[in-house]
């Protein structure tokens, strides 16, 4: 693979202007196609397979018109202090608002709450709900502007009048001021570590060229633009990261004295090969969600997936062409400078008897690998502690700021008629072939109303053809709970008994039933998740380290980061720490789709640094070094550049905590501390320690798997006893 990426290197250096030509053709042709592209299909969240789904689909098609995806809003009425929502005064406001709210275009149906007996006990609350023929994203300004006005009317008739549920539902913030300001540290992060202004604006350059290519593509070819975050997210990150790691080999290379292109062609087929396996096991791990089974989550991934594979595409061609037009510039001032006199230091190297801070840190560990290692451990276990208080569930308006109107919305719903009012129970009956349908109906009824946790069931509604109906179950409980939680089993398990009685069907469904599918989804495909996209990973690693003990020891290690990072997630989701630091309004449970989401992508850039950073240890092995020096040589060469990545990494995650989504905080949080955790602490503190321990035997591959496995040579060593890569000092100065 070596020679293969070298020749890759050398020929985009050296026909530099054809391939930027090339790309920035494309990237004009992607954007062209972007914007010409018709509009996305509104987004639909689908769990296939699960009651909640049988159920969603059975109502769509008996209820024809009907969408289960539909947005919904809840007209919440408050009475003025002392007064009744029925008077005749009030009860005209409610009235009004109602009928003007019905008449806009998209709306299927308003249920009157003096007519459905929406009236809370005390008198003092009324609730109408408005369902609609589109989803949110897809609601027009007049449809919304209903719902504002009908605050308005009630506000100067003296009801108070609040409106929850999806409809005016905020679309997901895409990247702003906060992401900028990532952007903004990674460039600072980038000078820092060159000390050159051509060599910190490549990475960033070439980035956020990937990162429009990879949305214009999304988008181009009809995927949703709620599927671009994570893309974006990942495409900025990994694509800086990796255009550092090639930049700073090529300006080593440099220093060893090779001329410009070829020292570009050995940077690409050295740092080149560490970015295609770090890149794929990126890919792996966002293209295995689909195991999960979950359209949106899929559509997500592979988004993301697509996006990094462009960012890898960029680095090993995009980037070696650039170089060619900024040969010198890259380097340190030092350098240029002694070049422009004919004289050829080293551009990266440390001065002799000077050694910089990851080699002081490298002996340090391999000295004391125990306590390191000890110390380690215990930390990232305590910070894993909260891990196991950890609550999964979809927040809903609970979660919204006390100044919004969803979220005083649902407090009234919950002062008025009880907590359960916010977590209704959709429960659908197919009476088709039943003999006598209504009394089947009926039946079921009374065995929801009879049941314990359930406050009220409201009349059955028959469709057209007769032969199915829908009922709402309201629990005593919140949503979020596990009273509601074991309600719902409940009422799954009389669905039975009822079918054997009767013949009919029930089905239970609703957002709550539905996050508790999810959750289950959720748990049942993890295990199948961990040991595909695990099991590929440490099969290629195998492949590029030739080594049984170092992708063991990767995976270890990236249950530590993960731990940890679930650890942070859930003292400040949860717990409430420094959650007014970050904007978090509503402490409750952890998005259901957070844990296998979070252990997708972390694995995926958990070995983006245990390749880039052990590579170097294995090419200074593999070169003759002992396994402790070669531990130290790595550092040497790669300490830096890692730590310099990370940081941007967790800059540009970090930025996606100001953005207003709490999924969008809670995966900026969760990714820029597993980041942080995985650099720091596992990759560049217990990994050397280990591997200190382990010695010559870390390197170990028995006989007959050497023979199976295919030799990649990460190392480069074919490109030393190749004759085109002979040191050729440069005899004349070469144009910045």
């Amino acid at each position: 693979m070596a020679k293969l990426l070298y020749r890759v290197g050398r020929f985009a250096f050296e026909k530099r202007r054809l391939v930027v030509l090339l790309w920035v053709g494309l990237l004009a042709a992607l954007a062209i196609g972007a914007a010409s592209a018709p509009p996305a299909p509104p987004d639909t969240f689908s769990i296939p397979g699960t009651e909640s789904q049988q159920a969603f689909d059975l109502l769509e098609q008996r209820f024809p018109g009907t969408k289960s995806d539909g947005a919904q809003a809840r007209i919440v009425f408050v009475a003025p202090e002392g007064q009744q929502i029925g008077s005749d005064a009030n009860k005209a406001v409610v009235e009004r608002i109602v009928a003007d709210v019905s008449s806009g275009a998209q709306v299927k149906g308003v249920l009157d709450p003096f007519q459905t007996g929406a009236v809370s006990k005390n008198g003092s609350t009324a609730y109408a709900t408005v369902s609609y023929g589109a989803t949110s994203d897809n609601l027009t300004d007049a449809t919304k502007t209903a719902l504002t006005d009908a605050m308005h009317t009630g506000e100067s008739a003296g009801v108070t009048v609040e409106i929850g549920g999806s409809a005016l539902q905020a679309k997901p913030e895409m990247a702003g001021a906060t992401e900028a300001i990532g952007i903004a540290i990674a460039a600072i992060v980038l000078m820092i570590t060159f000390g050159a202004f051509a060599a910190a604006g490549l990475p960033l350059i070439t980035a956020l060229i990937g990162i429009g290519v990879g949305i214009a593509a999304i988008v181009a070819i009809g995927m949703s633009t709620t599927t671009t975050t994570l893309a974006m997210m990942l495409g900025l990150a990994v694509g800086i990261d990796y255009a550092l790691f090639i930049v700073s080999r090529y300006r080593t290379e440099r220093a060893e004295g090779y001329s410009a292109a070829e020292a570009a062609g050995r940077a690409v087929g050295t740092a080149g090969s560490a970015v295609v396996f770090a890149g794929l096991t990126v890919v792996i791990a966002l293209a295995g969600l689909a195991v999960v089974g979950i359209p949106a989550l899929t559509k997500m991934g592979l988004a993301a997936a697509g996006t990094v594979a462009v960012a890898v595409t960029i680095a090993l061609t995009l980037l070696p062409a650039l170089l060619g037009f900024f040969q010198n510039a890259v380097l340190p001032k030092a350098s240029r400078t002694a070049r422009d006199g004919r004289d050829n230091p080293p551009a990266d190297r440390v001065p002799a008897g000077k050694p910089g801070m990851g080699t002081r840190w490298a002996r340090f560990v391999v000295r004391r690998p125990v306590a390191v290692l000890v110390i380690g451990l215990v930390g990232m276990g305590a910070l894993a502690l909260p891990m196991t208080s950890l609550e999964l569930g979809m927040p809903g308006d609970e979660a919204q700021p006390t100044s919004t109107t969803q979220r005083r919305a649902y407090d009234a719903l919950a002062e008025g008629f009880g907590p359960g009012f916010n977590g209704p129970l959709t429960v659908a009956l197919d009476v088709k072939g039943v003999s006598d349908p209504r009394a089947a109906v009926e039946r079921a009824t009374s065995t929801l109303a009879a049941t314990e946790g359930v406050v009220s069931v409201s009349p059955a509604m028959f469709n057209q053809a007769g032969d199915a109906a829908m009922v709402t179950v309201v629990p005593a409980t919140g949503p979020s709970t596990t009273a509601t939680k074991d309600l719902v089993h409940t009422l799954r398990g009389e669905a039975s008994d009822l079918q054997t009685a009767t013949g009919a069907t029930m089905l239970v469904t609703g957002a709550t039933a539905m996050n508790i599918d999810v959750s289950q989804k959720m748990a049942d495909a993890l295990l199948p998740y961990l040991a595909v996209v695990v099991g590929l990973a440490i099969l290629l690693l195998m492949v590029v380290f030739r080594s049984i003990a170092v992708p063991i020891k990767a995976a270890l290690g990236f249950l530590l980061s993960v731990g940890a990072a679930f650890g942070v997630i859930v003292a400040v989701f949860q717990w409430g720490w420094l959650a007014d630091l970050i904007g978090v309004h509503q402490t409750g449970p952890v998005m259901s789709m957070m844990p296998i989401f979070l252990i997708g992508v972390v694995f995926g850039l958990a070995m983006d640094y245990e390749v880039f950073l052990v590579t170097r240890m294995r090419e200074a092995f593999a070169h003759g070094e002992t396994a402790h020096e070669a531990i130290v040589t790595g550092f040497r060469h790669s300490g830096r550049v890692v730590v310099a990545a990370a940081a941007i990494m967790i800059a540009v995650f970090a930025g996606f905590i100001g953005g207003g989504e709490p999924m969008i905080k809670m995966m900026g949080l969760g990714l820029a501390a597993a980041v942080f955790f995985d650099a720091f602490i596992v990759r560049m503190t217990l990994v050397p320690a280990v591997l200190a321990l382990l010695g010559d035997k870390a390197w170990w591959l028995p006989g007959w798997l050497a023979r199976i496995l295919p030799n990649v040579d990460v190392e480069g060593e074919s490109l030393n006893r190749h004759e085109a890569v002979e040191p050729e000092r440069e005899l004349e100065s070469v144009r910045a």
